[in-house]
Formats: C-alpha cells, structure tokens, sequence
C-alpha cells in the first residue's frame, strides 16, 4: 500500500485517542467553554450625516434580554439568556439547561449625544441610534501616505 493510500485510509479511520480524548475535546471545543455556549454576534458601525447606526444580529432573543449601558465615554451591550427544558416520562426524566450570553464594548466619540441614543430591536436586529451633538460637523475623510 502507497503512502499516500495508507494516509487516506488513515483519514477516514478513528484513531484510539479520538475516541479516547473525544470528551475533553468537547468540552474544550472553541464554540463551549464547559457547557456554556459562547456566541459573539456580528455588528456593523456606519457613519451617516448627523449620527452613527450600531446594528448587532442577535437572532432568538427578545428586548428584554439586552442590558445597554453608557459608562463614561464606554458603550457596553450584553445579554445573558438561560432556559430549562424537562420531559418527563413514566421511566425517566431528563432536564436541560442551555446558557447563553455575550459583551461588546465600544468606545464612544466625544461628539456622541448621549443623551438622546435610542435602541430598537426587530426581526433579529438589535439597532442602536448614536445622534451627534449639534453643531458639530464630522472629521473630513483623510489619506494617510505610508513612509
């Protein structure tokens, strides 16, 4: 047999550690960290005329599940969601439990109006309005030139 026939063979074949470390494998897997799932949802910043739009794709949860605070200039958006599910039935029960939660900070601009930021949450989208203060005009574009 070929070298490289006995490295696709060996491929398609577990080997006794797979089998063997598969549970610390799991449980160290990037997507858990010991049964608490850790998601971190994708957001997009864009800049318009008078304010800022921050859209964060949180899909399955609810208004009530996002915490949204302003510490200084430090924006901070979280959630923390746990649910229980329990079947029961004539000869077992079986209970689950699923955790999950995540954080974004993001530093404000100083020509933020933070009194007036809104958040709306619909179809999955968490849009969070960042007003700028009046009478301040956004920093014209600039290119930098590399040395």
């Amino acid at each position: 047999m070929s070298t490289q026939n006995l490295s696709k063979v060996t491929e398609r074949m577990p080997t006794v550690f797979d089998d063997f470390f598969r549970p610390w494998n799991e449980w160290l897997d990037d997507k858990s960290l010991w049964g608490r799932t850790l998601n971190m949802p994708a957001v997009n910043i864009t800049e318009h005329k008078n304010e800022f739009q921050v859209s964060l794709a949180a899909p399955g949860l609810k208004k009530e599940d996002f915490k949204i605070d302003i510490d200084g200039n430090m924006l901070t958006i979280s959630s923390e969601k746990e649910e229980r599910k329990e079947e029961k039935d004539k000869k077992f029960t079986r209970k689950e439990y699923n955790y999950s939660s995540f954080s974004r900070s993001f530093t404000l601009p100083e020509k933020i109006n933070k009194e007036k930021i809104e958040a709306k949450y619909e179809d999955g989208v968490l849009k969070i309005s960042l007003p700028c203060k009046e009478g301040i005009k956004n920093n014209t574009a600039k290119h930098i030139a590399v040395k």
